[in-house]
């Protein structure tokens, strides 16, 4: 068994679709980023990479490669489950948080955890994903930004 921990942030922007673990959330705001800045997917995907031993998000997909401009989410997750199949992993839990002041996510977190948990074999069950807030503190606390945290636990097949 192996664990990985993951985490991301990003600025948030008017004009920018708000991406939260393939999901579109509606809001006025979404993630300054090169590609759809999906910072709970991203978050996930350092946690997979790290658990098998592969390095970063940053170093599987580079910020200023064109190839990667606007990416989904989605995308960049599948071709990260075919890094850790390759490795022999299979991903057996994912428990994550993503922390936001607005808009609130609880009308979406179903939706996330079906997803995230359909794109990795999972079981609903074994995707957690919470919402915090920082109760008006930092820069994520004034609107400003999203960050997220992802822990996974990967068994050898």
């Amino acid at each position: 068994m192996r664990i990985g921990l993951g985490y991301d942030l990003h600025r948030l922007t008017e004009g920018r679709p708000l991406m939260i673990g393939c999901v579109l959330v509606p809001h006025t705001k979404g993630e300054e980023a090169h590609s759809d800045g999906d910072v709970l997917t991203h978050a996930l995907i350092d946690a997979l990479l790290g658990a098998a031993g592969e390095g970063d998000i940053g170093t599987h997909f580079p910020p200023g490669d064109p190839a990667w401009k606007n990416a989904s989410g989605e995308k960049l997750l599948k071709l990260t489950a075919g890094v850790i199949a390759r490795k022999g992993y299979a991903c057996r839990q994912v428990d994550s948080v993503v922390i936001l002041q607005e808009p609130k996510l609880q009308p979406y977190i179903s939706v996330m955890r079906n997803r995230l948990a359909e794109l990795l074999d999972l079981s609903r069950e074994d995707v957690t994903v919470k919402a915090k807030t920082k109760e008006g503190c930092g820069e994520v606390g004034s609107g400003n930004a999203v960050e997220a945290y992802a822990l996974v636990l990967l068994e050898k097949k």
